[in-house]
């Protein structure tokens, strides 16, 4: 499972109050947060129990029948995301506003429902515009629409589904190095030149990376996304989003976050349809839905671990 274990043995050194403590208090001073000692002290064992909560529910879902499994993991990976945002704000949840998911999906499903076709809408307020703002500096995204599939064809670990399944290739490989070189092929889909399309990339991806040449980059954090360059964790290898659609510059984060509360949403009052997609397996929803659970398991716990890992990089606690 991509030696997911790793990610948690990281996560679990954060079990310990004083560890927890010195760590929020290096992410405090760093981003030059007034009074680090009280904050990071107030904060620790909230931080503590959100990250233990999480893999609760995420190692939990392991056990737990396919119908259920959405339901075990999108709250687990809330519970990581507030942790994550104790990092970047401490005061939070300052309000009861930043409480509420932050995302709206339709009550009832129309005839002939496809889950491809289903669409989220981000609210003005609640956890999903106040994560995406402090933690990836996402803004304005109020009453945007994502259809599932502009999210999930975004995902490089379900390339292949989108490829066999619906004829769709979104993606297009390029290696396992961390210095990559732009292919011909890539250039031409876009229709730019060299300078342009090193223009365009270079305000897109902003200091993630460094250009080396024309048509060679270098990511300055191996291993982690630079949209619309996505890491496939399984092959640990890159690949160049050219599907330019309403999800094409969205961190991979946020992409889990939205369709988890969609299928969540689903699983729980969509009863009847769900049932019937996964005793019956009808289209190609399911074996999307399928993969995209089993992805999104293994991939949390390798961003969390990432995520915080970046907060101090450099720093020995």
């Amino acid at each position: 499972m991509y030696g997911e274990e790793n990610y948690w043995s990281y996560l679990k050194l954060f079990q310990s109050a004083d560890y927890s403590k010195k760590f929020l208090n290096v992410c405090y001073s760093k981003q030059q947060i007034k009074e680090p000692d009280s904050s990071s002290f107030n904060n620790c064992y909230s931080f503590m129990y959100y990250l233990e909560q999480g893999e609760l529910y995420l190692k939990e879902s392991l056990h737990t029948p396919l119908s259920i499994k959405p339901i075990l993991i999108f709250y687990g990976y809330v519970h990581l995301i507030k942790a994550c945002v104790l990092t970047v704000d401490p005061k939070y949840p300052e309000t009861t506003s930043v409480l509420a998911h932050g995302v709206t999906t339709r009550k009832r499903k129309k005839q002939q429902y496809s889950f491809l076709k289903d669409e989220v809408k981000i609210q003005r307020n609640g956890l999903f515009s106040h994560f995406t703002n402090k933690m990836f500096h996402v803004k304005h995204m109020e009453s945007e629409k994502f259809k599932m599939e502009e999210l999930l064809s975004q995902i490089p670990e379900l390339a292949e589904a989108f490829y066999y399944l619906l004829d769709k290739n979104h993606l297009i490989e390029l290696g396992n190095n961390n210095r990559i070189i732009l292919p011909n092929n890539l250039i031409n889909h876009f229709h730019m030149s060299d300078d342009l399309l090193k223009q365009y990339l270079t305000e897109k991806m902003g200091e993630k990376v460094i250009w080396l040449r024309s048509n060679e980059i270098q990511l300055t954090n191996h291993g982690f996304e630079a949209p619309p360059i996505r890491f496939n964790l399984k092959k640990h290898s890159y690949f160049f989003s050219i599907y330019r659609n309403n999800a094409f510059l969205l961190p991979e984060p946020i992409i889990y976050y939205l369709t988890l509360y969609n299928l969540s949403m689903i699983a729980r009052y969509e009863i009847e349809w769900w049932m019937e997609l996964l005793k019956s397996t009808p289209n190609e929803d399911f074996p999307i839905i399928d993969q995209f659970v089993s992805v999104v398991y293994n991939k949390i716990p390798y961003f969390i671990t990432s995520f915080l890992k970046a907060k101090i990089k450099g720093e020995n606690i």
